[in-house]
C-alpha cells in the first residue's frame, strides 16, 4: 500500500464517479442510508450515553457505506447487512474498527468541549443534547464564536479520519497508523480534495436553487418542505458513494478484498 498522488481535476470525477454509482443502485444506496440515518439517531437517543454510542459506531457505520459504494460500483447489489461489515467480517475486524470509534469519539467530544470554554455550553447542548436553538443564541457572539472554533477544529479531523475506516477494514492497519496514512494521502492531494468539496458544494447549492424554482412554480414553502428532504438524502447518499473514489485513487495496490456483505 504505498500514497499516491491525482491531479487536481480528479476532485470532479470523484463527484461524478459517486454520482453516477448511486444512480446505478439507488434503492440500494439510499436504502442503506436511510438505515444508516434510523441507527445513529435511535443510538443518539439512548439516555446519557446515546452521543457517545452513535460516535462510537459512526467509522463503523460509514465504512458500510463505503463498501455499499465499491459493492455498487463493480455492478453488485449491497444488501442491508453491508452497512455492518466492519462487525461481520470477524472479531479483529470488529475490534479494530471499535478502538477506531473510540479515537473518533474522544476527538470530537474534545472539540465540543474546547467550544463549551468559548460559549459556556451552549452550543454543545445544542449538538450534543438537542436543545433548542433560539434567537438569543444566534445573536450572541459567543454562540457564534464557538460554532466556527468547532467547525475550524472538525476540519483537520475530517482529514485525519476520512480514510481511516477503509485502511483498517480493508488493509489491517492499526487505527493509529490509519490516521496518519489518512491525513498523508489528504495533504498529498489537497489540490483534488479542495476541487471535490467544492465541487460538491456547487452540487448542493444548484440542487437547492432548483427545488427553490419548482417550489416557486407549484406552491411555494409547502413544496419546499416535500422536496427537501429527498433531495438531501440522495445527496448525502451520493456524497458517501462518492467517498469510496477518493479512497480508491489515494493507495496504490489498493485493491479491497472481497467482503461477503
Amino acid at each position: 500500500m504505498n500514497l499516491q498522488s491525482v491531479p487536481p481535476s480528479q476532485g470532479v470525477q470523484w463527484v461524478r464517479l459517486g454520482v453516477k454509482t448511486f444512480i446505478r443502485q439507488p434503492l440500494a444506496l439510499g436504502g442503506l442510508f436511510f438505515l444508516f440515518m434510523g441507527v445513529v439517531s435511535v443510538l443518539s437517543m439512548v439516555p446519557v450515553l446515546g452521543s457517545a454510542l452513535s460516535l462510537l459506531v459512526l467509522p463503523a457505520a460509514s465504512l458500510g457505506l463505503i463498501n455499499a459504494a465499491r459493492l455498487a460500483s463493480t455492478g453488485s447489489f449491497p444488501l442491508p447487512i453491508t452497512l455492518i461489515s466492519a462487525f461481520t467480517s470477524g472479531p479483529a475486524k470488529r475490534n479494530a474498527m471499535l478502538q477506531l470509534g473510540v479515537l473518533y469519539t474522544a476527538a470530537f467530544l474534545g472539540i465540543i468541549g474546547i467550544t463549551m470554554l468559548v460559549d459556556g455550553g451552549q452550543f454543545a447542548g445544542l449538538y450534543m443534547l438537542g436543545e433548542p436553538l433560539t434567537e438569543a443564541m444566534v445573536l450572541e457572539g459567543s454562540f457564534i464564536t464557538a460554532l466556527w472554533v468547532g467547525l475550524l477544529l472538525y476540519v483537520p479531523m475530517a482529514v485525519v479520519f476520512w480514510h481511516a475506516p477503509a485502511l483498517v477494514f480493508w488493509h489491517d492497519v492499526t487505527p493509529a497508523q490509519s490516521l496518519f496514512y489518512s491525513a498523508m494521502a489528504c495533504w498529498r492531494n489537497k489540490s483534488a480534495m479542495l476541487l471535490y468539496l467544492i465541487t460538491w458544494m456547487a452540487v448542493i447549492t444548484g440542487t437547492g436553487l432548483v427545488i427553490s424554482l419548482i417550489a416557486g412554480m407549484l406552491g411555494g414553502p409547502a413544496v419546499i418542505n416535500l422536496l427537501l428532504m429527498p433531495a438531501t438524502m440522495i445527496m448525502a447518499a451520493m456524497f458517501f458513494a462518492s467517498i469510496y473514489f477518493t479512497y480508491q485513487d489515494s493507495f496504490s495496490g489498493t485493491e479491497p478484498v472481497d467482503i461477503k456483505a
